[in-house]
C-alpha cells in the first residue's frame, strides 16, 4: 500500500505504528450550516480509506469530530484566533441558541451522511463534550512553559517552541505568514503564527438554559476554567480529541487541503509539545478542492450545493459517490450539473449491468476464476494512492471482458466493498408478460422492503402494463399509507 504523504511531500509505503492496526482521524463539520458537497468529497476521501484499509486486511479505528464551538471566522482572513465564533453567529441570524444551531445541523449532517453510505467511524466526537480534555492539554502545554496571556486568551508561544528544538509550520510554508495583510495584526501576540489554545469570554455568570431559542447575550457557549470563564481554541480540540480516542500518536489524519496552512501545524505543534511524542500523526491525506464551473465554490456565489440541492435536481447520492470517483482526491475536481449528469448514466448504467449478471447468478458461488487478473490489478490501482479513475477505467474493461458473467458479478461485489454501492444490494427485479413479451422492472431502495411490500409494488406494476390506472392509483395510496413513497421512471420504480 502507498499513499502521498503531506508531510513529507513524497508517495511512501504505507507502515502503521501498529502492524495491522490502523488509528483513522478525519477532520469532520463546523455545524452552523448545512455542509456542501466540497466538504463531501473531504469525509468520502475517509470512507474510501477507511474501506480501502479494511478490504487489505487492516483492523480500523476511525474517529470524525464534529466542531461545536471555537471555530472563529477568522480563519478566512488569516488569523484563526479572530473574529465571530461560527455557531454564535449563526444564532444571531437565524434567532435560535447557539446549542440548538448545533444540534439541527449535526443532526442534518448524521442523515446525509447515511444517505451517502459513508463508513461510520467508532465515534463522532464533538467538541463541546470534550471541554475537559482540552483544558487538560492546555494546562500540559503550559506546565511546559509554552503558553502566554494576553487579554483576549491564552496563546502558544511558537518561537518558544522552535527555539526548544522543534519543527514548526512542516505542512505549509507558515514560516512566511505575515500579518496584517488580510487582518487587522494583534498588537499583543508575540508572534504572528502564535495561535489561541483559550479565549476569555468577558461575560457575566448568568443562569442558561441550552434549551431556549430567544438567548441574546453575548456569548452562549463558554465554561469555567483555570484562567476564568471563556471558551478552547479551534485547534486544541483536535488534538484532544484525537489523543482520547486514538492515543498519542496514531497513523493517518484526513481533512481539505484549506487546513494545511494553519489548523493541522497547530495541531502537530501542540500534541508533540504535551505529549512529548514524535510524530504525532504519521501520515497525513488533503483531499483537493471541488471546484464548481471551473471557479471557487462560496456561500457568497450561491453555488455551495448540498446534498439537498443534488437529490431535488432528481439525482441520488450513489450519482454524487460516483462522481467523486472520477478524480483523484489529490487533484481538484471541476462540479457542473452536466458533469454530475455524465456521473448518473454512467453509474446506472453499471447498475443495469449489474442487475443483468445478478440474474443470471443465483448462486452463492464466489469465486473469481478466470478474473483474477482484474482482482490482482484491482488491488494494485486501489493501493496506488486510492487511483479511483484507474479503478472505474479497470471496472468497464472487465465487463467488456470475455471471462464469464458468473465471474464479472462476483468481482463487481468485490469491488463494491470498496466502491459502496449499497444501491448494488438493495435493488429488486420484478418480471412480468406484458402483450405477449417478457419484461422486467428494477426496484431501487435504499431501505429493505419486506416481501408485503414488494408484492404490492408487484401488483400495482402489473395494473399499469394493462392500464388499469384507478387500481394502480389505489394501490399507491395503500404504499403511501405504509410510507412508501414512489417514483416511477422507464422500467424503474425508486422508493423515495
Amino acid at each position: 500500500m502507498k499513499l502521498y504523504n503531506s508531510l513529507t511531500r513524497k508517495i511512501e509505503d504505507f507502515v502503521p505504528f501498529h502492524d495491522k492496526k490502523v488509528g483513522i482521524y478525519t477532520y469532520g463539520p463546523t455545524v452552523y450550516s448545512f455542509v456542501t458537497i466540497g466538504n463531501w468529497r473531504t469525509y468520502f476521501l475517509g470512507d474510501l480509506v477507511v474501506r480501502t484499509l479494511k478490504y487489505l486486511g487492516y483492523d480500523v479505528d476511525y474517529v470524525m469530530n464534529i466542531t461545536d464551538v471555537g471555530h472563529l471566522t477568522g480563519d478566512n482572513l488569516g488569523d484563526a484566533s479572530t473574529g465571530e465564533d461560527r455557531l454564535e453567529k449563526a444564532a444571531i441570524k437565524e434567532n435560535k441558541s447557539a446549542w440548538n444551531i448545533s444540534r439541527f445541523y449535526t443532526d442534518d449532517f448524521f442523515k446525509d451522511y447515511e444517505l451517502l453510505g459513508l463508513s461510520k467511524p467508532k465515534v463522532f466526537c464533538k467538541a463541546t463534550d470534550h471541554i475537559a480534555e482540552q483544558i487538560e492539554m492546555v494546562q500540559e502545554i503550559e506546565n511546559k512553559g509554552f503558553v502566554y496571556k494576553t487579554s483576549d486568551g491564552l496563546y502558544f508561544d511558537t518561537a518558544k517552541y522552535e527555539a526548544a528544538g522543534n519543527v514548526y509550520g512542516e505542512l505549509s510554508n507558515l514560516d512566511q505568514v505575515k500579518e496584517g495583510a488580510r487582518v487587522e495584526p494583534n498588537p499583543e501576540k508575540k508572534d504572528p503564527r502564535d495561535f489561541a489554545l483559550w479565549k476569555f469570554s468577558y461575560s457575566k455568570g448568568r443562569d442558561f438554559d441550552p434549551n431556549l431559542d430567544d438567548i441574546k447575550t453575548k456569548r452562549q457557549m463558554e465554561w469555567e476554567s483555570p484562567w476564568g470563564l471563556g471558551f478552547p481554541g479551534w485547534h486544541i480540540e483536535c488534538s484532544a480529541m484525537s489523543r482520547k480516542y486514538l492515543g498519542d500518536q496514531f497513523d493517518i489524519h484526513i481533512g481539505g487541503e484549506d487546513l494545511r496552512s494553519t489548523h493541522h501545524p497547530n495541531e502537530i505543534a501542540q500534541s508533540e509539545c504535551a505529549t512529548g511524542k514524535k510524530p504525532f500523526v504519521k501520515y497525513w491525506m488533503h483531499g483537493a478542492f471541488l471546484q464548481v464551473d471551473g471557479g471557487r465554490m462560496g456561500k457568497s456565489l450561491g453555488n455551495a450545493y448540498t446534498l439537498k440541492d443534488i437529490m431535488d435536481r432528481g439525482f441520488l447520492p450513489e450519482h454524487l459517490r460516483y462522481f467523486y470517483l472520477t478524480g483523484h482526491y489529490r487533484q481538484p475536481l471541476n462540479f457542473t450539473w452536466e458533469s454530475l449528469e455524465n456521473a448518473k448514466r454512467t453509474y446506472e448504467k453499471l447498475l443495469q449491468e449489474y442487475v443483468r449478471l445478478k440474474d443470471q447468478n443465483k448462486n452463492d458461488n464466489d469465486t473469481i476464476g478466470d478474473g483474477i487478473k482484474y482482482l490482482s490489478e484491482f488491488k494494485n490501482r486501489i493501493s496506488d494512492d486510492f487511483n479511483t479513475p484507474k479503478i472505474l477505467a479497470l471496472i468497464w474493461e472487465m465487463l467488456k471482458s470475455n471471462i464469464k458473467d458468473q465471474d464479472k458479478y462476483n468481482l463487481l461485489n468485490n469491488y463494491n466493498r470498496i466502491l459502496g454501492f449499497d444501491m448494488f444490494y438493495k435493488i429488486s427485479t420484478l418480471e412480468y408478460v406484458s402483450k405477449g413479451k417478457q419484461s422486467k422492472i428494477i426496484i431501487k431502495s435504499k431501505i429493505k422492503l419486506d416481501q408485503e411490500i414488494i408484492d404490492l409494488i408487484d401488483q400495482r406494476e402489473m395494473a399499469r402494463r394493462e392500464k388499469d390506472w384507478g387500481k394502480a392509483d389505489e394501490i399507491r395510496k395503500v404504499l403511501e399509507e405504509k410510507g412508501i413513497k414512489i417514483k416511477d421512471e422507464k422500467d424503474t420504480v425508486e422508493i423515495l
